[in-house]
């Protein structure tokens, strides 16, 4: 994709210096999480994979929310570690849990 934009102009869209870009077509560094979205938006198409089974949706899910484990577990009352079970696929939600994900995820 080559939008002929200076990293200026794509640092100013998405919120970000233009270092940052650098960085990022260098690969030195990831975006952050709370980027996703941003990125998602001036792409105008979702570059993550299509998520499979339970644990990978949620993944997906909260990262184009742009929210990390630690925030998605404050805004369902639950520890940061449910949430990094939840998304190993170690430990599954009750359905209580299940119907907030639903919504907030939607």
């Amino acid at each position: 994709m080559d939008l002929q934009l200076l990293q200026k102009e794509v640092a100013e869209k998405i919120g970000v210096d233009t270092s940052t870009i650098h960085n990022w077509e260098k690969q030195h560094t990831q975006p952050e999480i709370r980027f996703v979205a941003r990125i998602i938006e001036f792409l105008g198409y979702d570059p993550l994979p299509q998520p499979e089974s339970f644990p990978e949706k949620l993944k997906t899910h909260r990262l184009r929310l742009g929210l990390s484990q630690r925030k998605l577990a404050a805004k369902l009352g639950v520890d940061p570690s449910t949430i990094y079970h939840w998304e190993l696929g170690s430990h599954k939600p009750v359905e209580v849990f299940c119907r907030l994900l639903e919504r907030l995820l939607k």
